[in-house]
């Protein structure tokens, strides 16, 4: 990974070199399913295409950090957000509570808290998935997501931003009592849903739960007029802003779900987007020099990533990415023109819908065509075509049980052009970076387990 250290140098320069005797604002930045070979895709993206890499790549100090659960080698997200959050390890699918599944584990959110600084917990999934849930969630399931809601209004913690609350109205939970937005709002919490109303709001509004979907955010490939991560931690940022310190958590956790659907050109989108919040992170350390510590990571590597590939040339390979121009699906949210949502309309729209038909969706939503230039990358070759047609032919087979047959064919021909390949659907268990800048930052480097992160967070509060 390419660490570019001349923008700190100025920085360094501008906070007077000299740091504070602690961090009064903390600022934790976890990419969920991001690990090196995520990070140094949107680096050379980036350095293609804007001559700049990213600023998560650019912090001073950086650590190879550990990733495996109290039950397994390879962790999800609750029981590495657990780590990250409570400094100690526990089984997968386990939120906050120790392996025996009896003990309650407290995390740094609820230390910060007690200590009287401000929390604040952003994500671009909804606030209730596993990451975001390990920071004031103490639950035996995940899945438990109407109790994990209960949590989420009972920590009182002062801002939370991102998509919706999963099984808000879940009337099937036997901890049911109500719908959670309308708790929440009952219990101080000011309950925005619109780009409007979130906007508006100004510091000494109180509490806050803002969310920019029903359940996760659009993915940011797809061009929504919706919220953004970094605005999210902007408006947190100047809601939270206070004489005694704050500490957010802000969760990239779209990059995930893009793993898990080997969708290259949406990863990169999220991870980009993941940037520019942390970029809101860096405007505000500018205004507090020598207050303010930000420390970014991951909490676990999404589908086997690997970037570079013979016969490929490094960076125009991933300059391809950029005729990606949206998602292979939405992720729940409203249809918007995805990749299979266009095959899926227009195969029932049309009885013999076939390979020609399917060419113009492939030229408009990647850029791929069998009549492109010769020396253009993105024509598709005799056999590309044959194995697109292949797996639209099993796409349209009804007796078909597998998902995503089309979509991955399609994206493994552009991947290799990329220079991209994927070894799973799943979590693995490559080794996270852990990059820091301010205040004790200096202790994240070398070789750490996420459980340090939160070690080393709570010995900078308490300190």
């Amino acid at each position: 990974m390419r660490f570019q250290h001349l923008f700190f140098v100025a920085f360094l320069l501008l906070a007077g070199v000299i740091q504070a005797a602690g961090a009064k604002y903390i600022f934790l930045f976890i990419g969920d399913g991001m690990a090196q070979q995520q990070r140094l895709m949107a680096e050379e993206y980036q350095l293609k295409l804007k001559k700049k890499g990213l600023v998560i790549n650019s912090m001073p100090y950086q650590a190879l950090t550990t990733t495996f659960s109290a039950n397994a080698h390879v962790t999800d997200s609750a029981a590495a957000g657990t780590a990250i959050a409570c400094g100690e390890k526990t089984n997968n699918g386990y939120l906050c509570m120790d392996p025996t599944g009896t003990r309650k584990l407290t995390s740094v959110a609820s230390i910060a808290q007690g200590c009287g600084r401000k929390v604040g917990i952003v994500t671009s999934v909804t606030i209730n998935h596993a990451t975001p849930a390990a920071f004031y969630a103490n639950q035996i399931s995940r899945n438990n997501y109407y109790e994990i809601g209960l949590d989420l209004i009972a920590s009182d913690f002062d801002y939370f931003g991102g998509g919706g609350i999963a099984q808000h109205d879940n009337t099937k939970s036997p901890a049911y009592q109500g719908n959670l937005y309308e708790l929440a709002a009952k219990n101080g919490y000011t309950v925005t849903s619109s780009k409007a109303d979130f906007e508006a709001l100004k510091p000494g509004v109180g509490k806050v739960l803002a969310r920019g979907a029903d359940g996760v955010l659009p993915y940011v490939i797809n061009q929504a007029d919706n919220i953004t991560l970094a605005e999210f931690t902007r408006k947190g940022i100047e809601l939270l802003d206070n004489p005694d310190g704050f500490f957010m958590m802000v969760e990239g956790g779209a990059i995930d779900y893009c793993g898990h659907n080997n969708d290259a050109g949406a990863m990169l989108h999220e991870t980009l987007a993941f940037d520019d919040a942390v970029k809101e992170a860096f405007a505000f350390a500018e205004k507090k020099p020598g207050q303010v510590l930000i420390i970014v990571t991951g909490d676990h590597e999404t589908g086997g990533l690997a970037v570079g590939k013979k016969g490929v040339t490094f960076h125009e390979g991933l300059e391809l990415l950029q005729y990606q121009d949206r998602s292979t699906d939405n992720n729940g949210n409203p249809p918007c023109g995805t990749f299979m949502e266009r095959v899926n309309e227009e195969s029932k729209a049309k009885a013999d819908f076939n390979i020609q038909d399917l060419l113009p969706i492939l030229a408009e939503c990647y850029g791929l065509h069998p009549e492109q230039p010769e020396n253009n990358p993105m024509k598709l070759t005799a056999e590309e075509m044959k194995s697109i047609e292949e797996a639209l032919a099993r796409h349209l087979d009804p007796k078909n049980k597998t998902r995503r047959t089309l979509q991955l064919a399609v994206q493994t021909v552009r991947d290799s052009k990329a220079g991209i390949t994927w070894s799973s659907t799943g979590h693995t268990d490559a080794l996270v970076p852990t990059t820091a800048f301010g205040p004790g930052a200096e202790k994240f480097k070398g070789f750490i387990d996420n459980t340090d992160i939160a070690k080393i967070i709570h010995a900078i509060l308490i300190e």
